[in-house]
C-alpha cells in the first residue's frame, strides 16, 4: 500500500503475524529495495517468531532517485510512516531497522518514534576508504538497544562493539550480506526473543 509522507508517497508491504508479539519496520539501503536477501531473511525469521513485519520503500526510491538526498527529509518521511503503522497496531512493541542507509535512518529516528529496539544491517560506519568520516554517533544516538550485523569484508567498515547492544560480525560477508542471509535472519530472531519485548 502507498502511504503519504511530507516528502512524497512511500510504499509499505506488510506481512501480518496471526498473534503478533511485535511490529518490525524495515527499510532498504540507498540503492537497493525491500527484496534484498537479508531483508527477506529477516522478515521470514521474525514472522516465524510471531512478529508482524512492514517493509518500507522510501519516497526517494519511489521517485526513482539514485541517492537518498537530505537526511532531514528522509527522517521526517520515516517518522511519518512509522507513526501511521503504530496507530493501526496500538500496544505492539516497535522495532525498526534497515540495511546500510536504512540502518542509519532507523538509528537517527529511534528516539523520535519511541522504538523499543533497532536492527542495523550492514551499518555503513564510514564511506569506503574514509575511516575519518565515522558515523558511529548515529548508532549512539539511537537511545535504545541496537543490534548491528556486519560482514568482516564490508568496505564501509565495522562498528565498534561498544556502540551497540550486540555486534555480530559475519566472516566472509561483504556489504550486501548475501552469502548466508538465513544466518542474518536467525541472529535477528534470536536477539528479539532475548529482549522479551512483550
Amino acid at each position: 500500500m502507498d502511504v503519504a509522507t511530507p516528502h512524497g508517497p512511500a510504499r509499505v508491504e506488510i506481512d501480518e503475524a496471526a498473534d503478533p508479539r511485535l511490529l518490525l519496520v524495515l527499510t532498504h539501503g540507498s540503492a537497493g529495495g525491500v527484496d534484498a536477501p537479508d531483508l527477506l531473511a529477516v522478515r521470514d525469521a521474525v514472522l516465524a517468531i510471531g512478529g508482524t513485519v512492514a517493509r518500507v520503500v522510501q519516497p526517494f526510491r519511489l521517485r526513482g532517485a539514485r541517492a537518498p538526498g537530505s537526511a532531514v527529509k528522509q527522517d521526517e518521511a520515516w517518522v511519518s510512516i512509522v507513526a501511521g503503522l503504530r496507530e493501526s497496531r496500538p500496544g505492539l512493541p516497535l522495532v525498526q531497522g534497515g540495511r546500510s542507509n536504512g540502518a542509519r535512518v532507523a538509528c537517527r529516528t529511534a528516539s523520535a518514534v519511541g522504538a523499543d529496539a533497532v536492527i542495523a544491517l550492514a551499518f555503513p560506519l564510514h564511506p569506503p576508504g574514509r575511516p575519518e568520516r565515522s558515523r558511529a554517533g548515529e548508532l549512539r544516538q539511537a537511545g535504545t538497544d541496537v543490534l548491528v550485523i556486519n560482514g568482516d569484508r564490508d568496505p564501509f567498515g565495522v562498528p565498534d562493539a561498544a556502540d551497540a547492544a550486540r555486534l555480530v560480525v559475519l566472516a566472509g560477508e561483504g556489504h550486501d550480506l548475501k552469502r548466508d542471509p538465513a544466518r542474518v535472519g536467525e541472529e535477528v530472531a534470536e536477539w528479539l526473543l532475548e529482549l522479551r519485548l512483550r
